[in-house]
């Protein structure tokens, strides 16, 4: 695509390109943190990486939405990393706040109620790594199998494999959790 090798000297191909991608961009981070204002923040990083990257583009690798999510999946990971850093930093600053046992009972009743949600998530950060990120990239950004595994640099077969292992692990965990499936979103290949 010669506009996207364009943006980085071309305010009109950036704007196009921009204007084509920031709401799949805004979905993409939407989903991965909570914050209106760090996912505003975060879309526009991902915008200045491209910017920047630009010029690294190669048609070969994929399309360019594949190259966008995999620099999106950066840029939200290194605030991941951040925000990880930091809370390590608060915890060891500040002790524990105080609790009234209202409160306390209340939140003992909504751990209760959610352990089976996170023993699921705990098994999916326990995926390895590149199992977890086709999962994810599949599961819940919508892309293909094919154009999850250009996101992440792997061949589409590639791709397909971990889907599958991924899946396999999970669903022997929802046996044993013995969750009702029907609440999970369908994965489609």
């Amino acid at each position: 695509m010669q506009e996207l090798a364009e943006i980085t000297s071309d305010p009109n191909a950036f704007e196009r390109f921009y204007r084509e991608h920031v709401e799949a961009v805004q979905q993409f981070v939407a989903r991965r943190v909570d914050d209106p204002y760090l996912a505003a923040d975060l879309t526009a990083d991902v915008f200045v990486a491209v910017i920047e990257s630009a010029s690294s583009y190669r048609r070969s690798r994929g399309e360019p939405v594949a190259w966008l999510f995999g620099i999106a999946r950066n840029v939200v990971a290194g605030e991941r990393r951040r925000k990880a850093k930091e809370l390590r930093r608060d915890a060891r600053i500040r002790g524990r706040e105080l609790v009234d046992e209202d409160d306390l009972a209340a939140l003992q009743e909504r751990i209760d109620g959610e352990s089976a949600a996170r023993e699921l998530y705990r098994d999916v950060i326990r995926l390895p790594a590149s199992e977890r990120a086709v999962l994810e990239l599949v599961a819940l950004d919508g892309l293909s199998v094919g154009e999850a595994g250009r996101a992440l640099g792997i061949g589409a077969g590639a791709a397909r494999v971990r889907l599958h292992r991924a899946r396999r692990r999970l669903r022997s965990r929802l046996d044993l959790l013995d969750l009702d499936r029907s609440d999970l979103p369908e994965v489609t290949t």
